[in-house]
Order: C-alpha cells, then sequence, then structure tokens
C-alpha cells in the first residue's frame, strides 16, 4: 500500500469523494471555479425488489453505560469524569446528569424484555469502569461485576447476543485527577481493568468492543474541551490518541491471554471527507489522516501516518515531534495486535476548504455536527475495503439520528427514512464485496446525550423520563420487520 503521507496526491478514496462533493455544490447552485470538476456523480437509486442481508447477519440496537443506567453512587459506583463534568454548571445544555438518565441500572430486565419484543438478536451495551473499580485502579468492586453478569446472563437466557464494550468515556474520575488519557500510566489501568472484565465473563460468547471512539474522547474531551474532561489542549489530544490505541492494543492482549470466549475489535468513528473543489485536495488528505487515518492506520498496519499531526491546514495542530517521543518500542506491536472484528460508528460526512475547515455540504440534523449523506457510509465502506484489504470482518456498531426536536414523539418518520437509506446503503456495500457482518442502530432508548443532555433523543424507543415509561417509536416497529426479513425495503 502506498504511503499517503509523503504528498498532497489523492488517493482512490477522495476522488470517489471529489466527484460526490462536487455534485453536492452543483446542487447548492454554486457558480463552480475553473479548478473543479466538471462531472458529477449521479445519486444511486436503490432497486425496486428489498435488498436481502446474507445469513447470519446480525442485528442489534446501542446503548452505553453512562447514558442509560443512572444510579450513579448506587452498589460501590465511584465517580467518572462524566458525573463531575456534568455538575459543573453550563456543561450540559438542559443542566441534566447522568442520573437517572433511562434508570436502565435498576430496570435492565424489562428492557432485555423490549429487545425481545422487537425481535432484536443482539444488544451492545457498554461496562462502566467506576462501577467495577471505583477509583481506576486496586480493588474490584464485586457488586458492579455482579451487576453485569446479571445482565448478559438475562440476555443469553432471552437468546440475544451480547456485544460488551469495555470503555465508552466514563472514566474514573481519580485516573483523570493523575493525568487521565494524557498520561501514559492510564493505558496501564486500563489492561488491569480489562483484564477483571475478561475475568469474570470469560465464559461469555461476546463481541467485545475495547475503546469506544478514541477520536471523540480525544479531540472533543481534551481538544475543544465540550466533553469531559472539559481540556483545551492540542498536545494533550494528541497524546490522548495515543494512550487509547495504546490501552486498546493492551486490552487485546489481555484478552487473548485470558482465554475469553468470543471476539474483540475496537470502535471507531469514521468521517468520509470530501473537498469542496481541487484547490482543497491536499487539505482533505490531511483532515482524512486527521479524522480517519490517525486512527486506521496504527490499528491497521502498525503505523501511525505522517501527515495528521502538525501546521499545515486541516491537520491537527499539535507537536509532533512530542507526540513521536510518546511511542515507545513495542507500542505498535501491541496496538496493531491481530482484531476478530473492526466496529465502525458512521454518523455522517464533511466537507473541506483549501484552509482545512470543515464546512457543511449536506443537510444536518438537530445535531449540528451531522451532516446527512447515506452514500457517504458506502463510501466509507468501500474505503476500507480497498484501502485495508488485510482488515478483519466489519460490523456497524453506531448509526442513527436525532429526533427533529427535545418534545418527544414515537411518530420519528425522519429516522425511519433515516435508517432505511443507510441500511440500503450497507446492502449496497455487501454486494460490492465488503465483509460487514452486523449492524447494531444507535440507540435503544432516548438517553443522556452527553453535552445536549436530555434534549436531543436519539432512540428507538420512547423514554417519559418523568415517569420512564418505554414507548417504541414508528422506527423501531419498521426496524423490527427488517429484522425478521433480513431485509430491507424500498420506501
Amino acid at each position: 500500500m502506498p504511503d499517503r503521507g509523503t504528498g498532497p496526491v489523492l488517493d482512490r478514496r477522495l476522488l470517489l469523494q471529489l466527484g460526490v462533493a462536487a455534485g453536492a455544490l452543483a446542487a447548492c447552485s454554486r457558480d463552480p471555479s475553473p479548478s473543479e470538476p466538471s462531472t458529477t456523480v449521479p445519486p444511486w437509486e436503490p432497486p425496486a425488489e428489498p435488498m436481502v442481508f446474507p445469513d447470519g447477519f446480525v442485528w442489534g440496537a446501542a446503548t452505553s453505560a453512562f447514558q442509560v443506567e443512572g444510579s450513579t453512587t448506587a452498589d460501590g459506583r465511584g465517580p467518572s469524569i462524566w458525573d463531575t463534568f456534568a455538575a459543573e454548571p453550563g456543561r450540559i445544555a438542559d443542566g441534566a446528569t447522568g442520573d437517572p438518565a433511562a434508570d436502565h441500572y435498576r430496570r435492565w430486565e424489562s428492557d432485555l424484555d423490549l429487545l425481545v419484543e422487537l425481535g432484536l438478536p443482539a444488544y451492545r451495551f457498554s461496562v462502566a469502569w467506576p462501577r467495577v473499580q471505583p477509583t481506576g485502579s486496586g480493588a474490584v468492586n464485586q457488586r458492579g461485576v455482579d451487576f453485569y453478569r446479571r445482565l448478559v446472563d438475562g440476555l443469553l437466557a432471552r437468546g440475544i447476543h451480547p456485544a460488551i464494550t469495555l470503555y465508552h468515556w466514563d472514566l474514573p474520575q481519580p485516573l483523570q485527577d493523575a493525568g487521565g488519557w494524557a498520561v501514559r500510566d492510564t493505558a496501564d489501568r486500563f489492561a488491569d481493568y480489562a483484564g477483571i472484565v475478561f475475568d469474570a465473563l470469560r465464559d461469555v460468547d461476546a463481541t467485545w468492543l475495547t475503546i469506544n471512539e478514541p477520536k471523540t474522547t480525544a479531540y472533543v474531551g481534551y481538544r475543544w474541551g465540550a466533553h469531559a474532561p472539559g481540556i483545551t489542549d492540542e498536545d494533550q489530544a494528541a497524546a490522548a490518541v495515543h494512550h487509547q490505541l495504546l490501552a486498546h492494543g493492551r486490552a487485546v492482549q489481555a484478552f487473548r491471554a485470558s482465554g475469553a470466549a468470543g471476539g474483540i475489535g475496537i470502535a471507531l468513528n469514521l468521517l468520509p471527507v470530501y473537498p469542496v473543489d481541487r484547490a482543497a485536495d491536499a487539505a482533505a488528505v490531511r483532515v482524512d489522516a486527521v479524522e480517519n487515518r490517525l486512527f486506521l492506520d496504527p490499528v491497521l498496519l502498525g503505523r501511525y501516518p505522517t501527515d495528521a499531526i502538525g501546521t499545515q491546514p486541516g491537520q491537527l495542530p499539535a507537536d509532533a515531534g512530542r507526540f513521536e517521543d510518546l511511542v515507545r518500542d513495542g507500542d505498535l506491536e501491541a496496538i496493531s495486535s491481530p482484531l476478530d472484528l473492526l466496529a465502525i460508528q458512521y454518523y455522517g460526512v464533511t466537507g473541506v476548504d483549501d484552509a482545512g475547515n470543515q464546512v457543511p455540504l449536506y443537510p444536518t440534523s438537530l445535531a449540528t455536527w451531522q451532516q446527512v449523506h447515506p452514500e457517504g457510509l458506502y463510501d466509507q465502506l468501500m474505503d476500507l475495503l480497498i484501502d485495508y484489504p488485510d482488515a478483519p470482518p466489519l460490523v456497524i456498531t453506531e448509526n442513527g439520528i436525532p429526533d427533529p426536536t427535545a418534545d418527544g414523539t414515537v411518530e420519528d418518520a425522519e429516522r425511519l427514512e433515516f435508517l432505511r437509506a443507510h441500511l440500503q446503503q450497507a446492502a449496497r456495500a455487501i454486494g460490492d464485496g465488503v465483509r460487514l457482518t452486523g449492524y447494531y442502530a444507535w440507540s435503544l432508548l432516548d438517553n443522556f446525550e452527553w453535552a445536549e443532555g436530555l434534549s436531543q433523543r436519539w432512540g428507538l424507543v420512547h423514554v417519559d423520563f418523568e415517569t420512564q415509561e418505554r414507548t417504541p417509536k414508528d422506527s423501531a416497529r419498521w426496524y423490527s420487520t427488517v429484522v425478521r426479513a433480513n431485509a430491507v425495503a424500498p420506501s
């Protein structure tokens, strides 16, 4: 595979995306510049017949611990960085906290029954590190371990496959006090914690995921400060990238050593990058490095790209030399430990101008960072097939959209059509050779949406946060028909 860090020459990924971007800009009736291509890529049209998924394709829905569990001080759980962050005035849009969220810690049995009602054969959840190790190291809180044992046993008793994420952003606060993901020791502590969970659930034939979206933690939590721990420091952001990936690699090694059942991977949120015109090609290559290759290359190829960090337009403006000094002998070997699967989380795309700014090309959802473009999922899956031919099988572990308002409704036509369009693109990619083996919709329940609190509802199931009553939305009922048919029908 050529080294794409040596210059601004477009690879196949960006050539494809350039055509799509040009079409989008033409649709906006902007006068094209002489440097823009004259051809556009016509929109793909789904077939008239249902698109069938392969036999054995895994269907599910996903949640994360801090977003749904509540009970943040119950049974010995320690504080996480999100407990601390949410308690700071002005951090959360509506002032909500993680308690009670969707009260899943107390209502897990009825929530599992809801999965059965919807006919979903798989459920992705995360383990709260502060429940298992309240301080992030040292003594194990057996009551926390027992909760996840009950949850897993409840899934298995209902014939539901567990997909278990070890880390979904709820770092124990004492570890943050010692430097968090900006320091190497946190990766060591994570490996210890992972080993505890593997030992406790070693008999469970689960899909295991190490770190959820290390990019979001590094950039939104350590660069822009909009998420916990609320730090604004580019060098700490870059360090958080490496130390999370190192933690991932060491957790994979611990998994292999434990003899635990199942398979293991990492969950990466990827973002197709479309240059707005030919003048933006070089900047788009660098943004692609920051958004995608800074995570894919070390995990799949055992090396970091050379064009992600620096002072050129589109790069992460950290000290490249300082970042290189973080990488010690053996780190990349650990980070690139062979995986059983690669989990992909897809929400949308971005455009890039010649100054390296990320700009809108497509309509956004209520979450203004989300540019909705279903064909971007196809592009992303094909990029992986072509650029990383030796990658393990893929699973989409998050894909979704918020309700258009915070009011709450069960009539969610926007989400239904979002899911339909994205599942059609997933089926299209499978037909073109992508080894995609599963799909988890985000999210099972309306929940605590991080810095937006309860003001954004992403669930297939409506939650009344006053009564905690659950009501499946239209999208949930529709998704059930897709799962049962193992096929997505045209609209």
